[in-house]
């Protein structure tokens, strides 16, 4: 499953790599993360709670992050745990521009997913990871003295041998926790 977006936020783009490289305003503007700890340089622990559909559980991982060129990308790898819930792995690429009205925030997320958030339908995955995705940047605009500025439509693209779309919502909260955490360190 792959899903692209872009997301302005007001505020320069060397105040939001430091923003997003803040485990502190990770973990604030995160739903349902619990945790986000640094593990070695480039290496983070991450636990959160999410809420698919009927699938509710505790998710562990790991995030690590390459090709860092600050303050203007980086890319990264993730992969998570949720018990009987699933898993979820994949990567995402991640940049930052100047706009006239503050930062572009371009990402791409590759993700797969397995156990029954594989199973659950595409449309509540979908909706979960969107929400996720939509709350998070509202959090970080805020946190950053701005207004939320609705988000414009994902692109998603369903690779069927891949597994289901909550890759994206845990792809989306890792990534949405890597991007910030390494747009988001």
């Amino acid at each position: 499953m792959e899903m692209s977006n872009t997301q302005l936020v007001p505020a320069s783009q060397e105040q939001t790599w430091h923003a997003l490289n803040d485990p502190e305003t990770l973990k604030a503007c995160i739903p349902g993360c619990e945790s986000f700890d640094k593990v070695s340089e480039n290496e983070y622990a991450v636990a959160l709670t999410a809420k698919v559909g009927p699938v509710s559980a505790k998710f562990k991982g790991k995030m690590r992050l390459k090709d860092v060129t600050p303050p203007q990308s980086y890319s990264l790898v993730f992969e998570g745990q949720g018990g009987a819930a699933g898993f979820a792995k994949g990567s995402a690429k991640v940049s930052l521009a100047p706009d006239s009205s503050g930062t572009q925030i371009s990402y791409t997320v590759h993700a797969q997913v397995g156990g029954k958030l594989a199973q659950i339908g595409s449309r509540l995955v979908d909706g979960a990871a969107k929400k996720m995705a939509n709350d998070f940047f509202g959090a970080l605009v805020t946190r950053l003295g701005g207004t939320p500025v609705p988000a414009k439509t994902a692109t998603e693209v369903e690779r069927p041998a891949r597994g289901g779309k909550l890759g994206l919502w845990i792809g989306i909260g890792i990534v949405v926790v890597v991007i910030l955490y390494f747009l988001f360190r």
